[in-house]
């Protein structure tokens, strides 16, 4: 079967970009929050724990309110909602305010990031797997230039908040270009079919919501402390150290462009596990590296990774019933939404007690848990073909 781009498929690459760049800057600009706000590492993380409050809450309710409301509102209303919790992020320099807006974003881009997982699943079917991995690309690409924005902008005295200005004007240029594109439906159900909506979701689904919820912990405590980590576990100076994260996101990037082409010939789960793999391999070498340029390069292998198990074991999840394409976004979006606020905030409470670098430990544990709970899930999965191009 032939996979085709058409123009919404690149409307969903571009939205989720977007989503993911203004997502993925808390990380990067936290060293520099901190310091503006002198924020303990504890109420730092609280930031990421408000977003991901906000994507557990979108994650329980979305699929009921797209049928209320409908895709296309829930689609354009939760990227504009983005917009505005990154205003008020921007705007007002007080930890309150600044926590309170990383709710906003996180709940209301979430409509949106369900929504792009949804319609993509239903629009490309069977090849879903291609365009999760392609889409999460460009989501990869756009936030691999979150921590050189940053960089940049506050080593030329310009400020961290120019990385939310873009991904403000980002958006405003995606509606005006994109405003009429019609958005694909929800699969429709015959009656008889009704009823059987209302059952439970598959064990074999919950397995790998599992593997979702401790590959995103991994992925975010990296992502939100791993600025921290070079800075005052391996002793880089902080505007290096936060530009440095950059190995590790373009290393997703990396990771998922290769994935998007593996995914046409092999199958899905299988190709779960080699990531899985390789973050093993590479976790402790970023760890424990006793030089900084070990560390770097276990960052850009753990990076490489960790960038498939997302899309990958997505695909996989929303595969199982495709008929509940909304459903099954919605509650992976809320595996991921826990992840993101559980772990990072225990790690950052444990930082504050015995330091950046012993925190780490958790990670290296819940590496551990992603490579077992990864080959259990594939050996209980029925085989996903790979899909042919």
């Amino acid at each position: 079967m032939q996979f085709t781009r058409d123009r919404f498929t690149w409307l969903a690459y571009l939205m989720l970009a977007y989503f993911a760049y203004v997502m993925a800057a808390l990380g990067p600009l936290m060293p520099f929050l901190r310091a503006e706000l002198n924020l303990n590492y504890t109420v730092a993380a609280l930031h990421l724990t408000a977003f991901a409050l906000g994507m557990t809450v979108a994650g329980s309710l979305t699929d009921r309110l797209a049928e209320r409301f409908g895709r296309v509102r829930l689609f354009w209303g939760g990227g504009f909602g983005m917009v505005i919790g990154a205003l008020l992020f921007i705007s007002v320099p007080n930890e309150i305010i600044t926590i309170f807006s990383s709710f906003l974003m996180g709940l209301l881009g979430s409509f949106l990031l369900i929504m792009i997982q949804a319609m993509l699943s239903d629009r490309h079917g069977v090849m879903r797997a291609v365009a999760f991995s392609e889409s999460n690309v460009t989501a990869s690409v756009a936030t691999a230039f979150v921590p050189l924005v940053i960089g940049f902008s506050e080593g030329s005295g310009f400020g961290w908040r120019i990385a939310m200005w873009i991904g403000i004007a980002s958006w405003l240029i995606l509606t005006f270009v994109y405003r009429s594109q019609p958005l694909p439906v929800a699969t429709k159900r015959k009656e008889t079919d009704v009823g059987q909506s209302k059952r439970p979701l598959p064990l074999i689904f919950w397995m790998y919501w599992l593997v979702i919820f401790f590959s995103v912990s991994v992925e975010w405590c990296i992502g939100f402390w791993g600025a921290d980590f070079l800075e005052n576990g391996v002793g880089l100076e902080r505007v290096t150290a936060s530009t440095l994260m950059f190995v590790f996101l373009a290393a997703m990037a990396l990771g998922r462009l290769i994935g998007s082409r593996i995914t046409r010939t092999m199958e899905t789960s299988r190709l779960l596990i080699i990531a899985a793999v390789i973050v093993l391999f590479g976790f402790p070498l970023f760890w424990l590296g006793q030089i900084p340029a070990i560390n770097i390069i276990g960052l850009f292998i753990t990076g490489i990774g960790i960038a498939n198990l997302y899309p990958l074991t997505l695909s996989v999840a929303t595969g199982i019933d495709p008929e509940r394409s909304n459903t099954a976004s919605a509650r992976s979006s809320l595996g991921a939404g826990l992840a993101i606020l559980i772990m990072p905030q225990i790690l950052g409470g444990l930082a504050d007690q015995i330091g950046i670098s012993g925190a780490f430990g958790i990670a290296a544990v819940l590496v551990v848990i992603v490579v077992a709970l990864t080959l259990f899930a594939h050996s209980r999965s029925p085989i996903l073909q790979p899909a042919k191009s």
